[in-house]
């Protein structure tokens, strides 16, 4: 028997070995947390679910938690594709090298603001599978997180207004054209990472852990998207303020608003780490919440879309990590 097997074998039969003590460390975290089983099927599966693991060298056995990178930020560009060079940052000439260069001569220059906040101050920097809206082929549609916000901008203008880790949620409130940027008007973010050039397994994964969410969303009620809604036509947040206060207060507003929504967003994007816990899932919530997850099948998205989505609490028993998950009285990721 595979050590891979035998892996899934001892996961369902007793469970994440870690997942009491994950439990109990988010919880003290205060994390909001669930008991509920990850995985909502009957062994074997009576939902005619799509395992692709069973065909894949998945690790069933490492410790996942931790095996996320801490960042600030996370960036998503524009590419209108689902696969991508085997680093993204190093393909000459695309956005993304050219944000590795800013922030490797802009970055160090700048000396963050004094501040208690815990986060560290690298930038993830991904490709993703939604398409731009700009007509000028310098500027890409970049998803900024975990500030839950969209922006349309060159590399250089993108870092100084939006990215530089001293920099809070709303940014720098600029009167020029160099800079528009939007709040994402969804629910939450999926992301699925369907890298092929980094690794086959995530691959296989991303498109059929697509159409599970989709199916399990659409059946909750929720209206459900694979590409970004065009706000283009719409006001940009640096046209409706004159200052950084006043941006932030309307970025507090409709941020508030989007849970009543139930609106999602599901986006393919490049390597993320951790290939060998394919399938990878990473989910944002306007607040800023951000939790990964690895080992996710078709078998765990309805307890994902229900506990997490849905109740906005951690499943232990699939976590890796995230960012700002502590919400210190409040019951779920959506609570302000």
């Amino acid at each position: 028997m595979s050590s891979s097997l035998t892996g899934k074998l001892k996961a369902f039969v007793f469970g994440s070995p870690n997942g009491p003590k994950v439990y109990q460390s988010l919880k003290t975290a205060e994390v909001p947390v669930t008991t509920a089983e990850c995985r909502s099927c009957a062994h074997p599966c009576d939902q005619d679910h799509d395992d692709f693991s069973n065909r894949l060298d998945i690790d069933m056995d490492s410790d996942m938690v931790g095996s996320v990178k801490p960042y600030r930020r996370q960036v998503i560009i524009s590419t209108g594709k689902t696969d991508w060079e085997h680093e993204v940052t190093e393909a000459e000439g695309t956005l993304a090298a050219l944000l590795t260069t800013a922030n490797s001569s802009l970055g160090p220059s700048k000396k963050p603001k004094p501040t208690t906040d815990p986060l560290p101050s690298w930038l993830a920097i991904l490709n993703g599978s939604h398409k731009t809206f700009s007509h000028d082929e310098s500027e890409e549609t970049v998803i900024v997180l975990p500030d839950f916000m969209r922006t349309l901008a060159g590399a250089e203008a993108l870092w100084k207004a939006a990215i530089d880790p001293a920099l809070d949620r709303a940014g720098v409130t600029t009167q020029t054209n160099d800079l528009n940027t939007w709040v994402l008007p969804y629910s939450c973010l999926i992301l699925l990472c369907s890298h092929k050039r980094r690794d086959k397994r995530c691959a296989v994964a991303a498109p059929i852990l697509e159409k599970t969410f989709h199916q399990y969303l659409e059946r909750e009620g929720w209206e459900v998207h694979t590409d970004l809604h065009d706000l283009t036509s719409e006001p940009s947040l640096e046209s409706q303020t004159s200052s950084t206060t006043e941006k932030e207060q309307l970025i507090q507003t409709q941020l508030r608003s989007l849970y009543a929504e139930h609106r999602a967003l599901i986006l393919k994007n490049s390597h993320v780490g951790g290939h060998k816990f394919a399938g990878n899932c990473i989910i944002y919530t306007p607040r800023g919440a951000g939790v990964w997850y690895g080992r996710v099948t078709p078998h765990e998205v309805e307890s994902i879309v229900k506990h997490t989505i849905i109740g906005g609490q951690v499943l232990p028993t699939i976590f890796r990590g995230g960012v700002d998950l502590t919400c210190r009285g409040k019951k779920t990721l959506y609570d302000w």
